[in-house]
């Protein structure tokens, strides 16, 4: 669950249904091959079952032919043998499978009830089309927040936002700063569509999101968030997220310009070297950079970075604010930052607390107010660094 964003903000619902089809394939072949075994074992046990009956019969009958029982006994023990024997011993695996196939029932309609956010393209045939049929309009990128009010759904009582106005012009690198609660990834999440609003829009191009074509739209956005989630698998795999039909020289030139390409050429097997669930066998600064690298191959139109170089070292925090400096040229960017240091050079700066926005402007205008928040929060890092 953990990687449903990514997989969201990448548009890959297409892919990852087909890999989960593919799973989905190979459960049900073990699960068939597990049922044949059964079913042989089974007739072992009735065939040995019924032997040791035949048996039982075959002696009673000897035993009534000497004289030492009379019919009745020999067909009151068969039968009672018999019903006893297989009641007892089938209840125990019938009572466990019916309880298992009535609570997954139940759990798979809830699933097949849910509204589907996307729709998959399929054939006449039935079959799901390729990530090509995707092919939505390429938008400009300006972004505008009209009085938005918004509270989780889990959490109605908590208003998160409370009146947001904020206008991106296309092209522009907006900053989102204010402490921890004040609703900055909230925004995030509203641009990609994860939530609704109840109150308030958010237009992209004078167009309402929620009026557009949620896998068009998101083919425009990339994410590139903090801590970056990559997918057990290789390097190659996780930069092609970005794109899944790209070619072998534009996954080496989007790895080039997010300054991965030089460590991943030291790896033994390059970009086909495992990264490991998770991508535990890279360190922060190399995950990082291949977010970045998948986030270019993407070509997006507005870039969202949530914190993204926040958890890394100064030596690493360095390559990478170079690498997404390369990729924030020309595209609509939205940058989530605590260390103030790393946006003095926006275009603006929008400082949240409360779920409002108290102050707005470059990092020189923010800086003379001198009780403002954005003052207290630049001195208290700057002082400190």
């Amino acid at each position: 669950m953990t990687t449903i964003q990514v997989v969201k903000a990448f548009t890959n619902e297409l892919f990852e249904a087909l890999r989960y089809g593919k799973a989905v394939d190979s459960t049900v072949a073990v699960s068939l091959s597990f049922a044949r075994g059964r079913a042989l074992f089974t007739v072992f046990i009735v065939s040995v079952l019924f032997g040791g009956l035949f048996f039982v019969i075959w002696m009673g009958a000897w035993l009534l032919s000497k004289g030492d029982m009379d019919a009745g006994q020999l067909v009151s023990f068969v039968v009672y043998t018999a019903v006893i024997g297989g009641a007892i011993a089938g209840l125990g695996n019938f009572y466990t499978e019916l309880v298992g196939a009535i609570g997954a029932t139940e759990r798979i309609r809830e699933i097949l009830e849910e509204k589907s956010e996307v729709s998959m393209p399929v054939s006449s045939d039935g079959l799901m089309l390729s990530h090509a049929i995707y092919s939505g309009k390429r938008l400009e990128g300006r972004i505008e927040f009209k009085d938005v009010h918004f509270n989780y759904p889990t959490r109605e009582d908590v208003k998160v936002l409370k009146g947001i106005n904020l206008i991106v012009g296309a092209g522009e690198k907006v900053a989102l700063v204010g402490p921890s609660g004040a609703g900055k990834s909230t925004v995030i999440q509203l641009l990609l569509k994860f939530y609704g609003i109840k109150e308030g829009d958010v237009t992209v191009d004078g167009q309402s999101i929620y009026a557009m074509n949620t896998t068009d739209y998101r083919q425009n956005i990339a994410l590139v968030p903090q801590e970056v989630l990559l997918f057990g698998g290789t390097i190659r795999e996780n930069i092609l997220y970005g794109k899944p039909d790209a070619d072998e020289s534009e996954i080496l030139e989007a790895a080039r310009q997010a300054n991965a390409l030089e460590f991943i050429e030291r790896f033994p097997d390059g970009l086909d070297t495992v990264v490991g669930e998770r991508g535990v066998k890279l360190s922060g600064g190399q995950r990082q950079r291949i977010a970045i690298a998948r986030a270019i191959l993407k070509d997006p139109a507005i870039l969202l970075l949530d914190e993204a170089t926040s958890s890394l070292d100064a030596e690493s925090e360095k390559v990478v604010q170079e690498a997404l400096d390369k990729l924030m040229e020309g595209r609509t960017s939205i940058i989530i930052a605590h260390r103030l240091a790393t946006v003095r050079n926006v275009d603006k700066i929008c400082v949240l607390d409360g779920g409002q926005i108290v102050e707005s402007g470059t990092h020189e205008e923010l800086s003379t107010l001198a009780d403002g928040l954005y003052n207290s929060l630049s001195k208290l890092q700057f002082q400190h660094a």
